[in-house]
């Protein structure tokens, strides 16, 4: 039994497949999925999602935050961004993630704090989906 995972941004369809498992990073935390899931609806949070393909491979992507729904073995997942791990560029996602940190190191006032956070939040789940390709 498989499951049906269809990820998609506003701008286009990053990943229309069938797959065996999913590892999904919410607002409350991670959550697995396998065929049959109860159904659910819920916040993702940024990071990283996992997926085990028909062939057991893995493939990694950063989620930029969004919504799922899961039920009758169909996933989908609405975010503001995703990007594949194997598509990132490391160098770029290291350099941002430079730049983010010394962003938020030179932040002043409680908005341009919380802005450089989130970009914080975003540079290191790139990295992180890079480094966690197997």
């Amino acid at each position: 039994m498989t499951l049906n995972l269809c990820v998609l941004t506003p701008n286009r369809i990053v990943l229309d497949s069938e797959v065996k498992e999913i590892i999904l990073s919410t607002n409350s935390g991670q959550i697995g999925v396998l065929p049959n899931h109860a159904p659910i609806a819920t916040a993702v949070d940024i990071g990283i999602v996992r997926i085990r393909r028909l062939n057991d491979q893995w493939l990694i992507m950063a989620l930029m935050g969004g919504f799922a729904r899961i039920g009758n073995n169909e996933i989908t997942v609405l975010v503001n961004d995703a990007e594949k791990g194997s598509d990132i560029d490391p160098q770029e996602a290291q350099q941002t993630l430079e730049i983010a940190e010394a962003n938020l190191r030179k932040a002043e006032g409680k908005r341009q704090t919380i802005e450089a956070n989130l970009a914080l939040r975003r540079a290191r789940t790139r990295v992180e989906a890079i480094n966690t390709i197997s």
